[in-house]
Order: C-alpha cells, then structure tokens, then sequence
C-alpha cells in the first residue's frame, strides 16, 4: 500500500475534528444544522477515498469511489447554499429557488451512482484503486466548476455592493479565500491525477487537502464573526418583527442596520448615508423642526422626537421619529438610533372621534334649538292653558292653582290678603244693543283699565263672562277699599268708542271685597280646594249685595271665621 494513502485517512480525522470543535463551541440553529450537513460531505471525500484503499474487492473500490464524488456533486451545491446565507441574501431565497439550486447537484450525482456505459469510471488493472474517468466525469465537474462560479459572482456582488455591512464585506472576503484555495488544490488534483496520470505517479490527498484547509477558512468566519451565533440571529429577527421602523447610523451618518419596517416609507438600506435635514424636507413635518435638528446634530445623550407624515403611493402614514444618540463608554457620541412608530391608525381614530364630536356637537345644537323651541312653545301652551285668549288676563284654572297654595301659606304665616270680584253692570244690555263685538271690545278696555289701576304684585284673572277677580296679596281691609275705589272710578271714566256710533259707550262696575287679616281664630284648613271656594262663594255674596245696592259700588264679604 503507498504510504501517500494516508494523507486522506489524516485529513479525515482533521476534518472530524473541526466538527467536534464547532458542533462544541457555537449553540445549534438550523443553519448549524445545514453547516454540519455541509460539513458531512466534506468529510466523505478522503474518507472514501483511503477506504477505497484498504479493500482489493473491485465492488467495495466502486461503492468508495462512486460515495466520494457524490458528496463531491453535492459539495458545491451546499457551498452556493452557504454562500447565499453568509451574504445575507437568504431572505431573497424561495423555496422554489432552493429546489432549483440542488436539480443540477442531484442530477449529477444520479449519473455517478448510475455510471451508464461505464461514462464515469472505468476500472484499470482489475480494480478501481487505479482508474479511468469519462464522459461524465467531466459533466460533474463542469456541474460543480458552475456552482463555484455561481457562488463566486454572488461574494463578489456583495463584496461591491453599497447595502452590504462592512461585517458581512469581510465574511465574504475570507470565504473567497477559501473558496480559491479549495479551487486551487482541485485545480491541481484533477491535472496532476486525471490529465496527467498515464505520464505521472497518482499523488493522493490534494483534494482533501483544499477541502480540509477551505472549510478552516470558513470555520474561522463563522467563530469570528458569529456568522450562526444564536444571539445575534435573535437579535436580527427581534429587530425584524418590530414593527417600528429602526435605522442604527454611525458616526458618519451612514446606515449600518435598517429593519424591515424601514422600508416600508423609505428606500434606503445598509451602506447608504441618511440625511436628516433633506428627510424631513421631504416629508411633513408636525412640531418644530429647527428644535429637533438642533438636538439630532448636537447628539445629545436626550432622547428627542417629531411627527412626520410620509406620502408614498398614494397611501398616506403617520410617523412619531425618535432620535437617540448612541455612546461609548466614555460617553463620546457614534452614532445614533433612529425609530419610527407608526401612529397612522391613533391619528385616524382621533381625526374619525374629532368629526364625530364636531357631528354631535351640531346635533346638540339642533337639540338645543329644538328643546328652546318646546320650551317656547311649552310656555305658549301653558299661557294659552293659563291665560284668557280675549283679555290676555289669567284664566280661572290659574287663579285656583295659584290660590290654593298662596292662601295656605298666608293663613301659616298670618299674612293679610283680599280678593276682588267685580262685574260689568248691564252687560247683557251693550251685547244686546251694540252686538258680541262690541261687547268683546268692552271686556277688553276694561281689563286693560284694570290692569292699570292695580300693582304689579297684584293677579287679575276673568272669572267668568263679564266677572274679573283680584287677588291682592298683603292687603289688609282698608288698603283693599282704596285699591277697589280706584279700579271702579277707572273703569267709570273709561269711555269707549263705537266704530258704527258717534257716541261713545260708558259703563260702570260692581265690586265685592272679602279682606283676611284678623287669624286669631282661623286655622290651616285640611281641605285647600273646598276653603277657597268657600272664599269665592263669599266674595261672590257681596258682590251680589253691591249690585242689590244699586251697582257702581264696593261692598264688603262677612266671612264665618273658622269655618274650614
């Protein structure tokens, strides 16, 4: 056996002991998962490739060889794949496209296993220790030739584009650098063991040897920068499912994180530069914008914040921006976090509760309206129910309303007061004469004479017919005669013009007082209704005796104390 066999058998052990080492020191995620999958085939290649070695059966040779360039085929799948997710561009990644990504891997590793018409390997002296390759030999290596390719076009874009983070620049740098030595050294094993293997001696171990040294370089860039580490995946999918949108700036305004929230309202992403002062002339600003620029150009370790409304595709959004510097330990500023909380839907319902308390206040409004002209007409009704329609003097029914708590009260409080009850005299006489408009006419001059000669505290109401009643508050007998004098001697010379007569209509009154003021012997009555009509009954007797008296006078009631 050729010693030089052994470098596989090492490097397999090498490689196996990488994975440990990684499999210990970083914690799980399922791109771990996809690493260590990647990582399995890698290790295949020298293994199968010494144990092909240790056998002189040809089928066990084949099974080895055939397994190797399997994990081979499947390698350069697995490092696009790999490729994709240390640039960052695995969200651009659907399933439909990470299908597609291992159809040409599988399809060449279909034709190994298969090896039709012997297009892949063909055995040389009884075994497959020294072998020939074919056809499809060089179909898998142009299948993984592509896949590097690929893999190389996708680091470089990242390397020179403006969105890529620093961090993820140098990842990618270093992985390129394993990618060219894994190239380099498959580069020289396929020349020096494939080419040229009729004219030289098979030197094993290159390939192995460019996988084994390239998966360091990727193993340094996953410990160094933590390409799976746990927390900052976290972190990057805490940051993502915010729904605020964050901007982290360094000290040189330039973006180094931009959520997925931020680009809903903005077209910027890592690598561009952020203007603070052309924002906000871009947008409209709610509050003073000098008083936020001032403290976002001071960096103040304050927080500060505005609203901004932001138009874009027709779809107006409102934005509270908030403003926090971010310092070192020695409280100098770097940089600064920018967030942006949408408060569209707040400022909707706000603007809907403000329309709908401007609609209810006009709709109290109108209710105000509406109640003051119930009122109004409330108290039209009330004067129409209250009052008499001819003279506009109070009616009957308010009178006794009135009476029935007022003469309570006077005779609690011993309060003297009169009522007056008069007539016209010979009324029936004008109607019949001059006609019920005339006679409607006197009633009202006669009122009106009335209303004249009394107080503003007394109540004149029509009785009844051609009957008016005073109710005269805090009068006592004497003062009730001078006020029943002055409204008779009123009435009398109050002459009334006829339209269709020359002369003039003159009439006169009868008057019947009833005065309370001696309460020594009255009592508060437990029937209010039957007393005061017991009190008209009187004021109507003497008003009886006035016109018995020969009319044009006052008479005064005899009313039976303590009758209740």
């Amino acid at each position: 056996m050729n010693p030089l066999v052994w470098y596989d058998l090492f490097l397999f052990v090498l490689l196996f002991g990488v994975g440990v080492y990684v499999f210990a020191t970083v914690r799980i995620t399922n791109l771990h998962k996809v690493y260590f999958l990647f990582h399995g085939l890698m290790m295949l290649w020298p293994f199968c490739q010494f144990a092909s070695t240790l056998t002189d059966d040809s089928g066990l040779q084949l099974f080895y060889v055939t397994l190797s360039f399997v994990a081979v085929s499947l390698l350069g799948s697995g490092w696009l794949l790999l490729t994709i997710f240390i640039t960052g561009y695995s969200e651009r990644l659907s399933a439909k496209g990470t299908f597609l990504l291992f159809v040409p891997a599988v399809i060449g590793a279909i034709g190994v296993v298969a090896n039709p018409w012997n297009e892949f390997v063909i055995p040389l002296e009884g075994g497959y220790i020294e072998r020939d390759y074919g056809l499809w030999f060089w179909v898998v290596m142009t299948i993984l030739v592509s896949y590097f390719l690929t893999s190389l076009v996708v680091l470089f874009r990242a390397v020179y584009s403006s969105q890529t983070s620093a961090m993820i620049k140098k990842q990618v740098r270093i992985t390129l650098w394993g990618i060219l030595v894994l190239a380099v050294f498959a580069t020289i094993d396929a020349i020096l063991n494939v080419v040229l293997a009729r004219w030289l001696p098979i030197i094993p171990g290159m390939t192995s040897l460019g996988i084994f040294l390239s998966d360091l370089f990727f193993v340094y860039v996953i410990k160094r920068y933590n390409v799976f580490d746990l927390v900052s995946i976290a972190h990057e999918d805490v940051i993502n499912t915010i729904p605020y949108g964050i901007l982290v700036l360094d000290e040189n305004e330039v973006i180094v994180e931009a959520n997925k929230a931020s680009r809903f309202f903005m077209d910027l992403h890592v690598g561009d530069s952020f203007d603070m002062e052309a924002f906000l002339e871009s947008v409209h600003v709610v509050g003073s914008c000098r008083e936020f620029v001032n403290h976002y150009k001071k960096k103040e370790n304050t927080l500060s914040h505005i609203e901004v409304i932001v138009e874009r595709d027709n779809n107006i959004r409102h934005y509270i921006l908030q403003s926090s510097p971010i310092v070192d330990s020695a409280l100098v500023p770097i940089g600064h976090i920018l967030t942006f909380q949408d408060v569209s839907q707040e400022r909707f319902y706000v603007k809907e509760m403000n329309r709908q308390n401007v609609t209810l206040q006009e709709r109290n409004q109108a209710l105000d309206l509406i109640r003051q002209e119930l009122s109004e007409a409330n108290r039209k009704l009330e004067e129409l129910a209250l009052t008499d329609s001819l003279t506009n003097c109070y009616n009957r029914r308010y009178l006794t309303q009135h009476l029935n708590h007022e003469v309570i009260t006077n005779i609690q409080y011993k309060t003297p007061f009169s009522l007056l009850l008069l007539d016209i005299d010979y009324f029936k006489a004008i109607n019949d004469r001059y006609g019920h408009v005339i006679g409607d006419e006197v009633l009202v001059r006669t009122a009106e004479a009335v209303k004249q000669s009394i107080r503003s505290t007394d109540i004149l109401t029509r009785y009844g017919g051609e009957e008016f009643m005073i109710y005269l508050p805090h009068t006592e007998h004497d003062l009730a005669n001078q006020i029943a004098e002055r409204v008779r001697t009123a009435v009398e010379s109050n002459h009334i013009m006829v339209d269709h007569e020359i002369m003039q209509v003159s009439i006169t009154i009868s008057i019947g007082i009833l005065s309370f003021e001696d309460f020594e012997v009255v009592h508060v009555p437990d029937n209010p209704e039957g007393y005061l009509t017991q009190l008209f009954a009187a004021v109507d007797k003497a008003l009886y005796q006035a016109k018995q008296n020969g009319r044009n006078r006052v008479e005064f009631a005899e009313f039976e104390r303590g009758v209740v």
